[in-house]
């Protein structure tokens, strides 16, 4: 396999990706997080999914175990597990691929189509969840802060969402720290979200997709 595009892009930007064995050994380090449904993953240069692809698939091989017998809660927990998932790439080409990557695993797992509702609300959430940006500089593509759905299941087919800036979550650790100011403090008294919205379904996700994708 190749792990290099072309060496203009390695030159310009440091362009290289991990060999899928070297993404799963890492992986494994953490082997009962990515298993874990709800469990969030960030990766700040994710190219085409190296390593988002295979956390989706633990993921989904999770909610496969635990909801083998019910559809309903097997669909839902999928999008969910799709939900705890972000990247943030700096070339549009490799998050268009990381997006599509992605959508066509969770597809296949659950068997659906473009005119699907669960399909298009897939697609809507890596829309939110994969930014097209500079993990450096926190800012998206057109130099707007970058801004991460925190999505959570609240059971009977609903889903809350809250949006948190990026640059803002990146200052957790500071403020936790033993012996400073804030350390008293929860996380809750000091980051509120950017946006809260009204509980939504899966059909309300799906409405925000594009009708091309049909």
């Amino acid at each position: 396999m190749n792990y290099i595009k072309s060496k203009q892009r390695v030159a310009d930007h440091g362009e290289v990706f991990t060999p899928a064995w070297l993404v799963e050994a890492m992986l494994d380090l953490v082997k009962g997080e990515t298993e874990r449904i709800d469990a969030r993953f960030l990766e700040p240069a994710c190219g085409s999914g190296n390593f988002l692809v295979p956390i989706l698939q633990r993921k989904l091989a999770a909610v496969q175990l635990k909801y083998e017998k019910s559809a309903f809660e097997r669909c839902h927990y999928a999008l969910l597990g799709l939900m705890c998932i972000y990247g943030i790439e700096l070339l549009a080409d490799n998050i268009d691929e990381c997006r599509a990557n992605l959508l066509a695993i969770f597809a296949a797992y659950l068997h659906l189509t473009p005119i699907d509702d669960l399909y298009r609300a897939a697609w809507y959430v890596l829309s939110q969840n994969l930014v097209h940006g500079d993990a450096l500089t926190m800012r998206a593509h057109g130099d707007q802060p970058i801004l991460f759905a925190e999505w959570g299941y609240l059971g009977k087919g609903r889903f809350q969402r809250r949006d948190f800036r990026y640059d803002s979550l990146t200052q957790s650790s500071l403020y936790s720290t033993e012996g400073t100011l804030f350390a008293h403090l929860g996380k809750h008294e000091i980051f509120t979200p950017d946006t809260i919205y009204p509980p939504q379904s899966i059909a309300t996700l799906a409405a925000f997709a594009p009708e091309e994708l049909s």
